[in-house]
């Protein structure tokens, strides 16, 4: 029964009570469907009907919080369950008996058809055609030719450099001692 109707039934039940209470009281017995029934065990009904909506609503209510603490359980404790399950594979191996004691069933391996195998190749070389993706060796191949840019050299500037003298109090190897070079050597040749 959908909560709407329920609660217009339980609504009406009560105003039947009201009725009976008011207008039946003084009735002995009411012949109704086929059997007699006396106003009092007649109110003992439908109050029972209204009682057994009412527990079913609370019943209703509690089972759906008991769903969402189970839900909750569950959403914590599947990932730790499966990474169990792959501890113990990693630990015993894939076909140890040890398996069965956690309750664990070995892992399968995926078997596939010869049309299966050969529709996954078509579909991967239709990709790679539809991305123009290439390999390594194919990659190499490939040399763009530029038109209409022109490229301008960068020249590098030479970077100064503190002579070695300066820098560590020795004279540089194969210079003459005081720091001069000799004679008809180029500096830093």
């Amino acid at each position: 029964m959908a909560t709407v109707n329920r609660t217009k039934t339980q609504a009406r039940d009560a105003q039947v009570i009201a009725g009976i209470q008011k207008h039946l009281q003084s009735v002995s017995s009411l012949p109704l469907a086929g059997a007699t029934y006396s106003p009092a065990d007649l109110m003992k009904l439908v109050q029972g009907r209204i009682d057994s909506a009412n527990t079913t609503t609370t019943t209703k209510a509690d089972w759906h919080s008991t769903v969402l603490v189970e839900k909750t359980v569950n959403a914590k404790l599947t990932p730790l369950i499966r990474a169990l399950r792959q501890y113990v594979i990693n630990v015993y191996g894939a076909s140890s008996p040890v398996l069965a004691d956690f309750g664990f069933a070995p892992p399968k391996k995926a078997t596939r058809t010869p049309e299966q195998k050969a529709a996954a190749a078509a579909k991967a070389a239709a990709t790679r055609k539809a991305r123009h993706t290439m390999g390594a060796k194919q990659k190499k191949g490939v040399k763009g030719d530029v038109t209409g840019i022109a490229i301008t050299p960068v020249t590098a500037q030479p970077a100064a450099t503190p002579s070695a003298s300066t820098s560590t109090g020795k004279a540089p190897s194969g210079s003459a001692p005081g720091g001069n070079t000799p004679a008809g050597t180029p500096p830093h040749a």
